[in-house]
């Protein structure tokens, strides 16, 4: 090639790839106001909260923030808000195991940081942070009618199966042993603080009398 038909071929080259950055910067300006919901008063109170304590010295949303705790990005996708209330305002009467502190919010601060968390999990991040895989992995890629709803039901990301799952719930490798009775299991999955007093889990009455009892046959195989 020759010294002018380098030069030119540099010089074209680097106008397309100018205006091709040009177009791409318009559509993704274009595009951001419908990544994200509106912002509301309450969200604005909740961000503060965040700030207040210092939430991101531990946990990452949205890619900022350290690692020592666990990503908040879809947190209220996964856990229910009244499950996150409670673990907010005192983390270990849910888990006494857990390294989170009880930092001292009021009922108002933990909604308003839910409602924050409720947003966050709205904006539009192109499926990034993906859905844990490992805890599903365990499980095997085909098992009985009270495994498959166990997966369903999203039961992993609170609870643990050697090794595999969510710490926010009890580790369920020996709930069969520990827990051996059909019956107790459908009462707790239907309604768990009429078994277990002050329990943070959602209630799954909206199940069949069916499906919760195949789940809960499934439970006591966990030995």
């Amino acid at each position: 090639m020759s010294h002018n038909g380098a030069r030119n071929l540099f010089i074209f080259g680097s106008l397309l790839c100018f205006a091709v950055l040009i177009v791409l910067t318009i559509d993704t300006v274009g595009t951001l106001d419908k990544r994200a919901p509106e912002i509301t008063d309450a969200v604005d109170a909740g961000k503060m909260v965040w700030h207040k304590y210092d939430c991101i010295g531990c946990h990452t949303i949205l890619g900022n923030g350290s690692y020592f705790a666990p990503d908040l990005t879809k947190a209220v996708e996964r856990k229910p808000k009244g499950y996150l209330k409670k673990f907010i305002l005192d983390p270990r009467t849910i888990n006494p195991k857990a390294a989170m502190p009880k930092l001292g919010l009021s009922e108002e601060e933990a909604n308003n940081l839910i409602t924050f968390l409720e947003w966050i999990s709205k904006v539009d991040t192109n499926g990034w942070p993906p859905k844990p895989i490992l805890a599903a992995a365990a499980m095997g890629k085909a098992g009985t009618s009270g495994q498959v709803l166990f997966q369903k039901n999203d039961c992993t990301a609170c609870h643990q199966i050697q090794g595999l799952g969510g710490t926010a719930g009890p580790d369920l490798t020996h709930i069969g042993l520990e827990k051996p009775d059909v019956e107790w299991h459908i009462k707790h999955l239907k309604h768990p603080e009429s078994v277990v007093p002050g329990s943070a889990m959602p209630e799954f009455a909206h199940l069949s009398d069916e499906d919760l009892r195949e789940l809960a046959e499934y439970l006591i195989t966990l030995k």
